[in-house]
């Protein structure tokens, strides 16, 4: 990570859905959902998006190399009652992967706790004795040449969770440069996609589902 260099993609937001109260948009691959440190990392998806909503809030956050859905707020109350409904698990989330290997069955749980692997941050790890609860269902859509192609639903929210559940079955996910060795890294970009959010409307209350396509 030493040689890591940010350069992000220059592309304008893509806006899924907005109105009032939320922005919807479709975050790429290699752009920071928040400036990370140092000038250098201050281009980033709420930076982009305050140009055009100068009242957009954070909500929640993908990670740098993860694409697909994200959700924005316009107001205090909005972000209020949506940070509610991702900390009370209201949510749900879809991601599709594509990952190493051909995956047994056609389904799956994923259970294991995990904690920061604190000599190795921000990397990530199971841990049984002080690791926070963790939980993944998986779902194959078919087998690829080499590759499986899943749908992942997170049923907590832990940094790297998906990265490092795949990981522990055995299937990593191609293209990840933090926890793929190998033949496993030889891909343009991590093959992460957050597919699809459904939530209820911070205003309305009517559930809503926006979804984004997935670019690989």
């Amino acid at each position: 990570m030493s040689d890591f260099v940010y350069a992000p993609p220059p592309d304008a937001p893509v806006i899924l859905h907005q109105d009032e109260d939320v922005v919807f948009v479709d975050k790429p691959a290699g752009l920071l959902s928040v400036p990370g440190r140092g000038p250098d990392k201050a281009d980033c998806m709420i930076s982009r998006l305050a140009r055009i909503y100068p009242d957009i809030l954070l909500v929640h956050r993908l990670d740098l190399d993860t694409s697909g859905v994200m959700v924005f707020a316009r107001t205090s109350a909005a972000q209020a009652h949506l940070g509610q409904q991702f900390e009370g698990r209201k949510t749900r989330k879809y991601y599709i992967a594509r990952v190493a290997g051909h995956v047994d069955g056609t389904e799956g749980h994923v259970d294991l706790p995990l904690i920061v692997d604190w000599p190795n941050r921000p990397l990530q790890k199971v841990c049984h004795d002080t690791g926070r609860p963790a939980q993944t269902d998986w779902k194959l859509i078919r087998h690829e040449e080499g590759a499986s192609r899943l749908r992942l639903t997170p049923l907590t929210g832990r940094s790297h969770q998906l990265r490092v559940h795949m990981l522990a079955i055995g299937h990593v996910i191609l293209g990840d440069t933090l926890y793929a060795t190998g033949d496993a890294l030889g891909y343009p970009r991590l093959m992460l996609h957050a597919q699809s959010l459904r939530l209820k409307h911070p205003a309305t209350g009517h559930s809503m589902t926006i979804a984004a396509p997935v670019p690989f």
